[in-house]
């Protein structure tokens, strides 16, 4: 069985999940899901960022030790992935003591290549530095990083004048190297618009930059202390970058987790740290690089970003109570696309929800059931499917299947696209083929039998291809479908059989606004 191992971004611990982690998460959880049901053995890994400067500053206004407001946090972000189903297999902490341990591992691996080098080659360096910090990216900015003396990412943060004499990383030895990996695989980094963005970065050259912080302790002690006998703690980049690296040092991991990943799917803003600082890393300490980074988009409410420091947010409950979690799963993977940016309303959330899920897929699931059950005592015929029609269907499900599986990249929504294009499809062949008109005269019993067949085979398809997006509205359509276990087991490289099935009609799977709102 081929394996798949899938990460995201950890999550930064100081605050509340928002939309913006919702979108990335919940993106890679279909992508996971996807996988598994194409036959990969998937390791989805995801986790918290718990250490640095803003976390300690964060907690200090809470009144509460870092360790304790980060468990809190923790949590809380856990809590909000199982309400969403991001059914991830491995949920990493920086605090955790292993992957402290292992950090520290890659670190002196690196110090270890360091000693065959002569000193001035060598990665780590020490070295005295003045620059403007970012408390809330958590790193040194360069001129092309201010906008109007303020950090891009985050305008309403002050710029902090910082002199410190720290271990330095020789980045700037990589950039050749680096060049080197984006022309040789190109698709190291996708999509296209953000590898253009890192190459002419390396253009312009990489500066070297710190390792270690002196000014604040709440991090992993870096393994070697300066001549001078102090020990600083490990800059939180490279704290947090190696969680991929470090997670099979877990107990029971070991294999599950085996390095290299196939894929890490981060936001936009810290391209930067995966695909240049990142592998420079690990380049460092003779390990394999990732095999793919996917740098999705932002997603905003009115043009606005979701931030926490600025005021913009909309709480995910708001969100997930309006019509339901499977629902908000569709609406922010068909509506955002996963190479850009997106924006988040009510009146589209609403559109959407009544086009594609209530009108297109819901209505075409309780007529189907409605039909087979009048015209055959609830029972799908025992015969082949409409053969052109599913010839149809077949293109829609590979379009389908190269959205999510590497083939054409990584977009969920263009993988929903196709397979409501099936709905959309099942829905005009009622209207072409009138079974309420062939029930009429026992003649068509034959032809009936393969539109009812056609229905139900095509609904059985809709529901295994988006059981990654609505796991549990699409394991009730399953079953009112009548089929058997978890919707999630039906293969996607396999065709399903529905002769002979039971079907029941159930409560509507996604009922009108106001019906749903009560």
């Amino acid at each position: 069985m081929p394996r798949f191992f899938l990460t995201t971004a950890i999550d930064y611990a100081n605050g509340e999940p928002h939309l913006g982690h919702a979108l990335e998460k919940v993106g890679a959880d279909a992508i996971a899901r996807f996988h598994r049901q194409l036959g990969y053995d998937v390791h989805f890994l995801i986790g918290m960022d718990e250490h640095g400067q803003k976390v300690a500053q964060t907690a200090e206004k809470q009144g509460m030790p870092p360790q304790q407001f980060v468990d809190e946090i923790a949590a809380i972000f856990q809590a909000m992935w199982a309400r969403l189903g991001v059914a991830y297999d491995q949920f990493i902490r920086t605090t955790a003591p292993a992957h402290k341990e292992a950090v520290r591992r890659l670190i002196e691996q690196i110090f270890a290549a360091d000693a065959a080098l002569p000193e001035s080659q060598r990665n780590f360096y020490e070295r005295s530095y003045t620059g403007l910090y970012c408390v809330g990216c958590e790193s040194f900015k360069q001129p092309s990083d201010i906008v109007d003396g303020k950090c891009a990412v985050h305008p309403t943060r002050t710029l902090e004048e910082v002199t410190e004499h720290n271990w330095f990383f020789r980045l700037s030895a990589y950039t050749e190297q680096l060049k080197q990996l984006f022309r040789d695989q190109p698709s190291f980094l996708e999509p296209e618009s953000r590898r253009n963005e890192i190459l002419q970065l390396l253009e312009q050259g990489l500066e070297d930059i710190s390792a270690s912080r002196s000014r604040f302790d709440w991090g992993v002690p870096f393994p070697r202390p300066l001549s001078s006998g102090e020990v600083q703690t490990t800059y939180v980049w490279f704290d947090a970058l190696p969680n991929y690296w470090t997670a099979r040092f877990f107990p029971g991991y070991d294999q599950k987790a085996a390095w290299p990943a196939d894929l890490h799917v981060i936001g936009k803003d810290i391209t930067r740290f995966h695909t240049v600082i990142w592998p420079a890393m690990l380049m460092a300490a003779g390990e394999p690089l990732p095999r793919q980074v996917w740098a999705h988009g932002f997603i905003s409410l009115g043009g606005e970003r979701f931030s926490k420091s600025a005021g913009v947010k909309l709480t995910l409950d708001e969100a997930i109570e309006r019509y339901g979690v499977d629902a908000f799963r569709y609406y922010l993977l068909r509506d955002v696309p996963y190479d850009g940016d997106g924006s988040f309303s009510w009146e589209r959330f609403e559109e959407v929800y009544n086009s594609d899920l209530a009108n297109t897929l819901g209505n075409l699931a309780s007529r189907s059931i409605a039909m087979i059950e009048k015209y055959r005592a609830g029972v799908v015929p025992a015969v082949a499917p409409d053969a052109e029609l599913f010839a149809a269907h077949g293109a829609s499900l590979a379009d389908a299947r190269a959205a999510v599986d590497g083939a054409r990249q990584h977009r969920p929504n263009e993988s929903i696209g196709a397979v409501m294009d099936i709905a959309r499809r099942t829905n005009e062949y009622i209207q072409r083929t009138q079974p309420w008109v062939l029930a009429k005269d026992p003649a068509n019993a034959p032809q009936l039998d393969t539109v009812l067949t056609t229905l139900a085979a095509s609904l059985a398809h809709c529901a295994a291809w988006l059981a990654p997006v609505m796991p549990e509205k699409m394991q009730a359509m399953w079953e009112q479908l009548g089929g058997a276990g978890a919707v999630t087991a039906a293969r996607l490289d396999q065709p399903i059989d529905v002769s002979g099935w039971k079907v029941t009609k159930g409560a509507p799977l996604f009922p009108k606004p106001e019906a749903a709102k009560e």
